[in-house]
């Protein structure tokens, strides 16, 4: 069968470099560093005392307050990403068909926070069970895909994609899969994730996962630098409208760019370590290509998963050397995490958006905090250091790995007729 064409029409974002897709984008091309000292609660007596956090997030300009109540944060990240791609896709809700419309939402954890309040209040209480009757609907990974269906009254595919860090780039390969496929005709994709909190610090604290450089939180996401320690745990979400390409074209639709294809595989390795070889990063980016129908040479620009771990940072690297080999020059890396964090189950989506919208504005943001390239990066590989980057990008990849071993490449190009 012959598959359909799938564009993006619409994107929204809330980050910590600002509360909507032009903050954020603003702050990426400014390399500007969301993180500080942690304010949600008092980090004190952690090792790591600073996260990349959300600021002046204010729900109620997309609830009221009574209706918020029943949401986790991770959630009203998604009802706002989603409201706001929408809003930018113009879409006519009561001129679509909304049987073909459908939702695939991503988060890692879902509601941490929700949980960590509920069991903490019944831990601290006399043993009654006295607990919130929105307790399981607030905490669910799935809720929030379920709350942007009912809201737009969208009737297609409805669920949730879970792969740690590599969920919401999950949710928008299905979302792609189901339009080419011809099963629809629009997705609200992406992810979302809120766990910056005691449980969420403390955790990957406990596994030595991120960065306890507390003296200068800026300076402490630093991807593919000799002294990174671990990455900066960041918060929020990313929405993304895929459309098919006739029903995009038939309304009018502003295109940002092309989903061209993309890539799934596991490195069947290790519950938390890549490969050291980088051998399902560079499995997933060869199948990305591959159903893409491109070659290394016609990739412009690759946003890492560039987490700022010790091991995961140089296990990619070898994949791309690998994968692009003589090209790897010609092509502008970077790590848009240096600047946010790692939002987990969000990050795929938040780092499509980035990716795209080098696609559509011609310019690469930049990697900050690289003082020092690690001795064992080659020399050759251009990560866009401290500057964003004016320059052709016709196609750019944007690579997600996750706890467990899960590894998505997505491709986007530019739109041409």
């Amino acid at each position: 069968m012959e598959l359909k064409r799938v564009v993006v029409t619409g994107i929204g974002a809330i980050t910590p470099l600002g509360n909507s897709v032009e903050e954020t984008w603003a702050g990426l091309l400014n390399g500007v560093s969301g993180a500080g000292i942690i304010t949600k609660f008092d980090a004190s007596k952690f090792k790591a005392q600073i996260a990349c956090e959300v600021k002046g997030f204010n729900i109620e300009k997309y609830l009221d307050r009574k209706e918020a109540r029943k949401l986790d944060l991770y959630a009203q990240y998604a009802i706002a990403t989603a409201n706001d791609a929408i809003t930018d896709s113009n879409l006519n809700l009561d001129k679509i068909n909304k049987n073909r419309a459908g939702v695939i939402w991503g988060s890692g954890i879902g509601g941490l926070i929700t949980f960590f309040e509920e069991v903490s209040a019944f831990v601290k209480g006399d043993g009654t069970p006295r607990f919130n009757p929105f307790f399981i609907p607030k905490m669910i990974a799935d809720i929030a895909a379920g709350h942007i269906s009912i809201r737009f009254g969208f009737k297609g595919p409805n669920f949730t994609t879970t792969s740690a860090c590599a969920s919401s780039a999950n949710a928008l390969v299905d979302a792609f899969n189901y339009i080419r496929l011809g099963k629809a005709d629009i997705f609200v994709t992406g992810g979302s994730e809120a766990a910056i909190n005691q449980a969420g610090i403390g955790g990957f604290n406990a596994m030595h996962a991120i960065s306890t450089r507390n003296d200068d939180p800026e300076t402490a996401s630093r991807p593919f630098d000799k002294d990174r320690d671990g990455f900066v745990l960041g918060e929020g979400g990313g929405a993304l409208i895929f459309e098919e390409l006739e029903h995009a074209l038939k309304r009018g639709a502003k295109i940002y760019a092309e989903v061209a294809g993309c890539g799934l595989s596991a490195d069947a390795y290790h519950i938390t370590s890549p490969h050291p070889e980088g051998e399902g990063a560079a499995l997933v980016m060869q199948l990305a290509l591959d159903d893409a129908n491109m070659k290394p040479e016609d990739i412009d620009h690759i946003n890492t998963h560039g987490t700022s771990t010790p091991l995961g940072d140089i296990a990619e690297v070898k994949a791309i050397n690998r994968i692009f080999d003589k090209h790897v020059p010609q092509i502008n890396i970077n790590s848009t995490k240096s600047m946010t964090g790692h939002l987990l189950g969000a990050t795929g989506a938040v780092e499509s958006i980035a990716s795209l919208l080098a696609i559509y504005y011609d310019i690469v943001p930049p990697t900050i905090n690289i003082s020092n390239l690690d001795p064992e990066i080659p020399s050759y590989f251009n990560f866009t250091i401290d500057k964003a980057v004016k320059r052709k990008v016709n196609a750019a990849m944007s690579n997600t790995f996750g706890f467990g071993g899960h590894n998505v490449s997505i491709i986007f190009k530019k739109y041409l007729n």
